[in-house]
């Protein structure tokens, strides 16, 4: 699912990279680290709706070594070799979505008679490889632990043409693909919610379902104070697309955030 969320996580780039030049530049122990700051958003309210909601989400990235909390991707660790092959777990949580408008998760007063999809904690698990320090692949896939919806797997090439002590900018380009419950938890219908919502039975194929791009410039202003601005686009396939509930395949995503680094 394309949510509120994703644009939010690839701040983990912009924001890290940036800060991360700076703690070089002080001469901090990069290893340890600390960045709050505050995001606002201007996203569709789920995945396939045409209304927009802007939201304001604070944001906390905290390392220590190879493990980390970050307030959007949970808590994990990661791992590198020499050669830039690495391996990243985290344990995060899921808002799902609501049948109603919602101030805080994805939802919409147009799923009303779809019920709402839980909240679920859940595990992701990424294999990738910095080639370059300008280029990354990484493939991921995220599974739920306390709900069964179904996997989500996201393959991703990242690209660092600008990367210094002040400034970033980055471009990741994903494709996503999900397995058949996960692709019918968030796009199908069912006989019981095409009789309460009005909306006709679909049943979503699993697979690939829609491509992901983020474009995010970060920039330092001193060793403490940053910024990150990104635009993102994504564009949903037929087998998500053709679902009654999406009513608009391309969406774009406008974030932007400022945080402190300690």
């Amino acid at each position: 699912m394309l949510t509120r969320k994703l644009i939010f996580n690839m701040f983990c780039v912009g924001i890290s990279v940036t800060a991360a030049g700076a703690n070089a530049d002080s001469g901090s122990d990069a290893q340890q680290s600390l960045t709050i700051g505050l995001g606002a958003q201007n996203a569709p309210v789920y995945s396939g709706s045409d209304k927009r909601r802007t939201q304001v989400l604070p944001l906390v990235q905290a390392r220590d070594g190879a493990f980390f909390f970050d307030s959007l991707k949970g808590i994990g660790y990661d791992l590198q070799s020499a050669d830039g092959l690495y391996i990243e777990q985290s344990l995060g949580y899921g808002l799902g979505r609501s049948e109603r408008d919602s101030d805080w998760r994805d939802g919409s007063d147009k799923l009303k008679g779809m019920g709402n999809i839980d909240a679920t904690v859940n595990t992701s698990i990424a294999a990738g490889w910095m080639a370059t320090p300008w280029l990354s692949l990484e493939g991921r896939a995220t599974l739920p632990l306390s709900d069964g919806q179904g996997v989500q797997y996201r393959t991703s090439v990242t690209l660092i043409p600008l990367q210094n002590n002040n400034d970033n900018i980055s471009l990741q380009v994903s494709a996503l693909f999900g397995d058949r419950r996960y692709m019918n938890t968030f796009y199908g219908v069912n006989n019981g919610q095409s009789e309460r919502s009005g909306y006709r039975r679909y049943q979503a194929a699993g697979g690939f379902y829609g491509m992901d791009s983020t474009l995010i410039w970060g920039h330092q202003f001193s060793p403490n104070w940053g910024t990150a601005l990104s635009v993102g686009y994504s564009w949903l396939g037929d087998h998500a697309a053709n679902s009654p509930i999406v009513f608009q395949r391309n969406q774009t995503t406008v974030a932007a955030a400022v945080t402190y680094s300690f």
